[in-house]
């Protein structure tokens, strides 16, 4: 194989990556979707993505960034959760990454209710405050994975216009 061609196939194993990371909470999603993207216009010679289109892409991709830090408190804040709880649902998400898709979709729910209970110790408090947490971060999800799959959409329309 070439070097291009290697380039290629990395840049898109770094796409495809990026797009479980925009799902799974330890990879860096959408950054890793850019960095792909920038691997395969380099290695075309930016002559089929120009630096105008990764501009516009990168602005994407710290948008993205914001979507992720606001979109798990905005949920907690709007119940009313403590900063306990919003670290319990970091940690819930992390160690839900070894339960499988179960842990994925109640490691969030789980920390951020059990972050709640420690700091007040009421249950129909913390069962709210890990509900509004878990919807924070489901919808941050799912506006990162249609950010990712629109960059995708963007970053191809680049390359065949």
């Amino acid at each position: 194989m070439d070097t291009q061609t290697i380039l290629y196939v990395v840049a898109a194993l770094l796409m495809l990556v990026g797009i479980a990371g925009t799902v799974l909470p330890a990879l860096p999603g959408i950054p890793l979707v850019f960095a792909g993207m920038v691997m395969a216009a380099w290695a075309g010679d930016f002559q089929y993505v120009g630096w105008g289109w990764l501009l516009a892409l990168g602005i994407l991709t710290v948008l993205s960034l914001g979507i992720d830090l606001l979109a798990g408190s905005m949920g907690a804040k709007r119940v009313g959760a403590s900063k306990l709880a919003l670290v319990g649902a970091v940690l819930g998400s992390f160690v839900g990454l070894f339960f499988g898709p179960l842990g994925l979709f109640a490691g969030p729910f789980v920390g951020a209710l059990a972050g709640e209970l420690v700091h007040r110790r009421d249950l129909g408090l913390a069962t709210k405050v890990g509900v509004g947490t878990w919807f924070g971060i489901l919808l941050g999800t799912v506006l990162k994975l249609g950010l990712a799959f629109g960059m995708l959409g963007l970053f191809a329309f680049a390359w065949w216009v």
